[in-house]
């Protein structure tokens, strides 16, 4: 008895203590909110204003699970996410009792179906292109939809092996983005297409400009370049990786010191004109044998314009292999909320016109076009294709087929799926081999679909997609077709594109 009391009394005597010195802090805590200045919230409720914060902070998660319905969620709603989640785990899209998707809304894509849609017997899948046929090495890509530009360092090595092994088992290619090229792009001996950011890391010299040998051992292991103008989520401003996020792999790989914000700059120092932009293409086509293209957002005609008279100035074959347009919303870890929020074109108005300029130019044949940028769906790539566009790539969809469960923290490398942050132990949740085969999963299926939704609108596969196959709704019940709000040009010449059976 006299132990038993004696352990209460001691137990009593810790609580006693612990409770003293929780009223401490608070008493210290209440003192510091007193007599700061910086939040008047604080200064008026000292203590209890500290739950004011803690709330703001958590509504960003909460939101997704109880408060914001399936299809209004930004960036990404949660019917698009859990699509894509299924679509990944090979469990299919397949939903019962109705449509939650109000096609009252201005700008609802609805496909034209056919009266007499094709058997399956009568379909063949889409056909491989050539991309820079002319080239001493061209690329055949095997499939339409593939993976946008993601760079070890913005996202974790596990998430890079996952996404090349996943990427090799379903035939699409991977973008290593900006960031240079790692062991773990190559482990799934995939299809890979180098980007030149304007860093230039992973081929650049100690100055920082572009290192010909350096390009030239790249090129052992890539399918293509990509020079990187300007993207989506922040057009004039290069990238920038966080400091905790730049390890000393990382820093390694890219040729730059760690434990420092990798900033990138706005553009890149040698191209100040469109001729600038068409040597340096020619220069690295010239040093790798590969095809070259370039990655930009754009907000006018005007850009697009004066390369393609440049192009007609120089000859035919100064032209880039492919362009992939970025629309102004798309994604990234890290960029400032004025540029994400408020520079470049939607692809939606930005794609038609890339295309209509293309064929006005009498260059649709010659450049292929790699639509970027919120298309993550079956559907948002058979749009892209009515367009015109020959590829389409997503990371943002990938990211969700890694396990991306939309936290918003790719800044802050403290991602709780392990994708964008270099923590072992948040890494540890994200098991190559399983991710590997969603990936691999999202990229069949959604290319497979892609074919299905081409069948039902009556045409063989998906490279058959033309605008009147599309319409857009306006307003209430009221759609037209994509070609008629979106016409050709006049002088459109029907595309020659070099297929592979």
């Amino acid at each position: 008895m006299e132990s038993s009391a004696t352990i209460a009394l001691w137990v009593f005597v810790g609580l006693g203590w612990m409770a003293g010195i929780v009223m401490l802090l608070l008493v210290m805590l209440f003192v510091y909110d007193i007599f700061q200045s910086k939040h008047a919230v604080l200064r008026n409720f000292p203590v209890v204003g500290h739950l004011r914060y803690f709330l703001e902070k958590q509504g960003e998660y909460f939101r997704q699970y109880f408060f914001a319905h399936d299809r209004e969620e930004l960036p990404f709603n949660r019917a698009t996410r859990n699509w894509v989640y299924r679509t990944a785990k090979g469990i299919g899209g397949i939903v019962g009792f109705g449509s939650t998707i109000d096609h009252r809304q201005p700008g609802s894509i609805i496909f034209v179906s056919s009266a007499y849609p094709m058997l399956e017997e009568e379909c063949t899948p889409a056909p491989q292109m050539v991309i820079g046929p002319d080239c001493e090495f061209p690329f055949t890509a095997k499939q339409i939809f593939n993976i946008s530009g993601m760079s070890y360092g913005a996202i974790s090595a596990p998430a890079v092996r996952a996404l090349s092994r996943g990427a090799a088992e379903s035939g699409v290619w991977m973008n290593t983005g900006e960031g240079g090229l790692s062991s773990y792009h190559l482990e799934g001996e995939c299809d890979l297409i180098f980007q030149v950011g304007t860093a230039k890391y992973g081929v650049r010299d100690e100055a920082g400009r572009l290192d010909d040998q350096k390009l030239k051992e790249v090129a052992q292991h890539v399918k293509a370049f990509e020079i990187k103008i300007s993207q989506g989520a922040k057009p004039g401003r290069g990238g920038v990786l966080p400091a905790v996020k730049v390890s000393e792999e990382v820093a390694r790989i890219r040729g730059i010191p760690a434990g420092k914000v990798s900033s990138s700059p706005n553009r890149h120092r040698e191209i100040k004109t469109t001729d600038d932009l068409l040597d340096m293409i020619a220069r690295i086509r010239d040093v790798t044998g590969r095809p070259v293209g370039f990655k930009a957002v754009i907000s006018n005609q005007r850009f697009p314009q004066s390369l393609f008279e440049c192009i007609h100035r120089r000859g035919i074959d100064s032209a880039p292999d492919y362009i992939t347009l970025d629309g102004g919303d798309g994604g990234t870890g890290a960029a400032p909320q004025l540029l994400m929020d408020h520079v470049g074109l939607s692809l939606g108005e930005s794609l038609p016109m890339l295309i209509d300029l293309l064929m006005e130019a009498d260059l649709k044949d010659r450049i292929k076009v790699v639509a970027s940028g919120k298309l993550v769906t079956s559907a948002d790539v058979a749009w892209a294709l009515c367009v015109g566009a020959d590829f389409v790539t997503s990371a943002r969809g990938y990211m969700f087929a890694l396990g991306c469960i939309q936290s918003l923290q790719c800044h802050q490398d403290t991602c709780p799926t392990g994708i964008t942050t270099h923590n072992k132990r948040l890494q540890r949740g994200l098991v190559v081999e399983d991710k590997a085969k969603r990936v691999a999963n999202y990229a069949h299926w959604v290319n497979v679909e892609v074919d299905k939704l081409a069948h039902s609108c009556g045409l063989a596969n998906a490279r058959e997609f033309r605008r009147e196959h599309v319409r857009i709704v306006q307003q209430a019940n009221f759609s037209i077709p994509l070609d008629v709000l979106r016409p050709y040009p006049k002088r459109e010449k029907k595309p020659d594109i070099k297929l592979v059976n």
